[in-house]
């Protein structure tokens, strides 16, 4: 078995067809920054000498052992299935990484997704990409896909509502995926049901446009939420029901005391109210205490869980938090497939909801013409719109089996990354003026977990902002351009939670004096700069090689050479006259 020692074992380097030329000017792919005059030259060499490796070195066998030297009894396997140090290719990430070992050796307990990140991720390696949007979506593993190629390859699937062999097997592959959806959140099956969605947003729709929302009621949000939960506030008000809002803190989320006096204060009297809590936010990586949940059940509200960005990374108990219903996006739980995300409500509530229309797969018996509409006998069929997407359920279940295998160690694995993220971030200082190159807005893990199984009490992301030497915001634009143009992927802007942005970015008031029709153009008018901010969220492939590359490529900003560098192309390709 592959170890790392802090002090004598030496680093295993394994070659990779693109060298952090994500990171070293030229780029290796789209336009490729001119590096014929002076000024570029020298920052190509600036930066080629923080990260400096060479194909050639690489490419020599390793010395022979001195004469006196006697060989290993047990000489190691020249590519182990179990070597986390494999994945680190530069000299000068090698030095960081023992580093960051002796800093969290606990991270050397969650080398099984090292193995995991080699066997299923290699392509991040072969393509010199950084992925860092994973709560835009999770990277999917190969086996996953390979296995359900070969299971598609080898099958005869047809519609679910005939009654063929076909059409039996997508049956019992959806009852299948619907089991193994109860059992990966542990909601007990003579209690829930799983209606299959197109994604978390329409799960959380369909609870919306079918929850009994009448004058006297309310509907309880946090500012701290998705578009796809404020939306549902549109059929609230619609219907005569008020929409009562949780203030955030300054780093997203609220405080709880808070919010139990506003759900006291609104609590149910004489109509259904409906609170619905984001378990974590999208872009200031606040967690909310699920047992907030109980607490208004006790109120008498029913309760809808937001989980889509906390099931990634979180384990999640309907038996322990037993919710009315729960959203979620399997695409953002692991990566594949997309267009698949699902209800899980407790069937006591589903017996509550009115779809305000019907389709087919819906119903056993429609009156035609006439007002007689006999609903599907099974319950979940009631609110799946047509032919749900049975080629793609068998890989739900394998997927959700795939994640539980490595979910216990990834809450440990990404509080050692986000800890190093956070403290490397906060220390980069602009090498002319010393003034912090980076701001941390979103919330940061207030404790760092040391065992298998522990969880975070905040998500795993990072929203920041660049700032220039005299402390101005850099564009989003800008730093979205050079990130795209050195291979790292990351997200910049609001994030669809403009709740969570405006908290964040301090810009509330101008939020409140937003008019009917504004747009964000107007918005950003307004504000005088553009809105949102850029957001790193690491996920299940990530490793230390990539949290190390992304320092290296906000290092880049606070370095005067290289920056003007990236600006200059910045503006050659957008057409933007302002220097910095």
């Amino acid at each position: 078995m592959g170890t790392v020692s802090s002090t004598s074992q030496p680093i295993v380097i394994r070659k990779r067809s693109t060298v952090f030329t994500r990171i070293t000017l030229p780029c290796t792919s789209g336009d490729s920054l001119d590096t014929t005059s002076e000024h570029s030259q020298e920052a190509h060499s600036l930066v080629h000498e923080k990260t400096r490796y060479t194909e050639q070195e690489h490419r020599k066998p390793p010395p022979p052992p001195p004469p006196s030297e006697k060989p290993h009894p047990h000489p190691q396997p020249s590519f182990p299935a179990y070597a986390p140090t494999q994945d680190i290719v530069s000299d000068a990430a090698s030095t960081s990484y023992q580093d960051f070992l002796n800093t969290f050796p606990e991270y050397r307990l969650t080398w099984i997704l090292d193995t995991l990140r080699r066997s299923d991720y290699q392509r991040l390696d072969t393509t010199g990409e950084t992925y860092a949007d994973y709560m835009g979506g999770a990277i999917y593993p190969e086996s996953l896909v390979r296995v359900h190629t070969e299971f598609l390859n080898r099958s005869v699937m047809g519609n679910t509502h005939s009654i063929s062999n076909s059409s039996r097997l997508s049956l019992k592959c959806a009852d299948e995926a619907r089991a193994a959806v109860l059992s990966f959140f542990r909601a007990p099956s003579e209690e829930y049901a799983v209606v299959f969605t197109p994604n978390a947003t329409g799960a959380l729709k369909l609870v919306g446009e079918s929850y009994p929302f009448t004058g006297g009621g309310n509907y309880v949000l946090s500012h701290d939420s998705h578009n796809s939960v404020h939306g549902i506030r549109e059929f609230a008000t619609y219907r005569g029901a008020r929409v009562c809002y949780i203030p955030p803190t300054a780093t997203g989320g609220f405080e709880p005391e808070l919010a139990k006096n506003i759900l006291l204060r609104n609590r149910p009297r004489s109509a259904p109210c409906l609170f619905a809590l984001t378990g974590q936010s999208n872009i200031t990586n606040a967690k909310n205490p699920l047992s907030i949940l109980e607490y208004a059940k006790s109120l008498g509200y029913h309760t809808l869980l937001d989980a889509a960005a906390l099931a990634a990374t979180s384990a999640i108990s309907l038996t322990d938090t037993p919710v009315d219903a729960m959203a979620v996006s399997f695409y953002k739980m692991f990566g594949f497939p997309t267009g698949v995300g699902a209800l899980v409500v407790k069937k006591s509530f589903l017996k509550q909801l009115k779809r305000p229309w019907f389709a087919g797969g819906t119903v056993n018996l429609v009156q035609v013409p006439g007002t007689i509409v006999t609903r599907s006998q099974e319950l979940h069929e009631q609110f799946e719109d047509g032919t749900i997407n049975y080629l793609t359920l068998p890989a739900v279940t394998d997927g959700l089996r795939f994640l539980s295998a490595y979910l216990p160690f990834l809450p440990l694995r990404l509080s050692c990354l986000m800890h190093y993220l956070v403290s490397s971030l906060s220390q980069l200082r602009h090498d002319t003026t010393g003034n912090p190159a980076v701001r941390i807005l979103s919330a940061k893990p207030s404790r760092r977990l040391t065992s298998v199984g522990d969880q975070s009490d905040t998500g795993s992301i990072v929203s920041i902002i660049f700032l220039s030497p005299s402390g101005e915001i850099l564009p989003n634009s800008f730093v979205d351009y050079a990130a795209s143009k050195l291979n790292l992927s990351l997200r910049t802007g609001c994030m669809c939670n403009p709740g969570g942005a405006a908290a964040m970015l301090n810009i509330q008031e101008d939020m409140d004096k937003l008019f009917e029709g504004a747009t964000l153009k107007d918005f950003e008018n307004a504000v005088g700069r553009q809105l949102g901010v850029v957001r790193i969220s690491l996920g299940l492939a990530s490793n230390f090689q990539d949290a190390w590359t992304i320092v290296r490529f906000a290092g880049l900003f606070a370095t005067e050479k290289t920056r003007n560098l990236l600006w200059d192309h910045f503006v050659d390709a957008s057409g933007i006259g302002r220097a910095i």
